[in-house]
């Protein structure tokens, strides 16, 4: 019997006063945050998913994984694509920041299947030298719910978007900032009308990101970047084991 596919999901980190109905003792107390529907998305796709502590090593945790999964969460540190700060909406997280560069590093030296959302999209748009828009109004939907909400995307034909979603797909949109240069590595593979980048992809890696949140779509099975994943990252497993 083939094993699943392991496939590491990186969150985030909150201070314990941060976190609606923690007892006052706990306030002090950093706490790892790894929302439900990345994993959920990653085992009915049929993959193992694992929760990737900041704490830990990046490059031993890729090593380990056949697959990674940058999820969303706070703006990344404009500082690291040589701008100055222009909102204060999320504020940067420096630990996670500088371990999903690593991660990224470290999947990129070993052809580890990445799939970046939302925030992942962005970091892995700035860890190949592309910049963002700090604020995109007309994107920045979090007063509703994140399936009720939808607009059309164009995916292009003949990428693995494409080939995932075929000519275009509707999508929820809980992002304020969105990609401004295009990272030279990376090919823009799905638009929505008014130009914003929704889906990138790497030029030779298996690295592939959406702007949406895939795995919050509640109204439909599980999405089928997931499928993608997973496969990917049989394949990956496969090819390590030989």
């Amino acid at each position: 019997m083939t094993r699943a596919p392991l496939v590491g999901l990186v969150g985030r980190r909150k201070i314990g006063s941060q976190i609606i109905g923690q007892p006052e003792v706990l306030g002090h107390i950093d706490i790892e945050l790894f929302y439900r529907d990345y994993a959920r998305g990653v085992i009915e796709a049929g993959g193992f998913a694992v929760n990737l502590p900041l704490d830990s090593d990046p490059a031993e945790a890729v090593s380990r994984c056949d697959g990674i999964v940058l999820s969303g969460g706070a703006d990344v540190d404009p500082a690291r694509y040589g701008h100055e700060p222009e909102t204060d909406m999320f504020p940067p997280e420096q630990v996670r920041d500088s371990f999903e560069m690593a991660i990224l590093d470290a999947a990129s030296s070993l052809g580890t299947p990445v799939l970046g959302i939302c925030r992942g999209l962005q970091m892995a748009n700035v860890h190949g030298g592309g910049t963002l828009h700090q604020h995109n109004a007309a994107h920045s939907r979090f007063d509703v719910l994140p399936d009720t909400h939808v607009h059309e995307v164009a995916v292009t034909a003949g990428s693995t978007l494409g080939s995932v979603y075929g000519e275009s797909r509707s999508v929820n949109s809980l992002h304020h900032q969105t990609v401004d240069e295009v990272a030279p590595d990376y090919r823009v593979t799905a638009r929505s009308d008014d130009g914003t980048v929704e889906g990138l992809e790497h030029k030779s890696l298996p690295i592939i990101a959406v702007q949406w949140h895939p795995e919050m779509m509640q109204t439909r099975a599980t999405d089928p970047v997931f499928a993608w994943l997973v496969e990917a990252a049989t394949k990956f497993a496969a090819s390590r084991d030989a």
